[in-house]
């Protein structure tokens, strides 16, 4: 087919720096190994907002913190901390301004798969989803897979 370009076929894993969110990038990047995908960890961030006076206002007593830096470093970070260098699979890493579930959901456009972490709480709750790991199952363009935390073994 000449005069068009090959596309690989990529999973977005939603990154938070969470353990469960590492998990989800450790299966991903073996499932796209064997897919011949490419990875795509996408960490989602916002503003924080302080409630004052007649609503809520984004807090601009941290000026210090560049919000958008420390978003693109800590998902770098992650990437870099759980993904083997020799690996063939190619991993991109990529922080969004947004509120995770959106920003999620438009990044698997397109995708072959969307993977989320999520955390168990302990006792009969422990089968309930997260907020932002439900909100994409019911809404995403692709399948999703939701990776539980792995249980400490002693």
């Amino acid at each position: 087919m000449s005069g068009q370009q090959e596309t690989r076929p990529r999973i977005v894993v939603g990154v938070d720096g969470s353990e469960p969110s590492r998990d989800a990038l450790r299966w991903a990047v073996t499932q796209a190994g064997l897919t011949g995908a490419g990875v795509e960890a996408v960490l989602a961030w916002h503003h924080p907002y302080l409630a004052a006076g007649y609503g809520w206002a984004p807090l601009a007593v941290m000026q210090a913190s560049d919000f958008a830096a420390d978003a693109e470093k800590l998902v770098t970070d992650v990437v870099s901390s759980v993904v083997d260098p020799a690996t063939a699979v190619p991993v991109t890493a990529r922080a969004v301004q947004g509120r995770p579930p959106r920003v999620l959901l438009d990044a698997a456009r397109g995708a072959q798969l969307l993977v989320v972490g999520s955390r168990g709480l302990g006792g009969f709750t422990e089968a309930l989803l997260g907020s932002v790991s439900q909100h994409c199952v019911h809404h995403a363009p692709c399948p999703v897979v939701i990776i539980r935390e792995q249980a400490a073994v002693s």
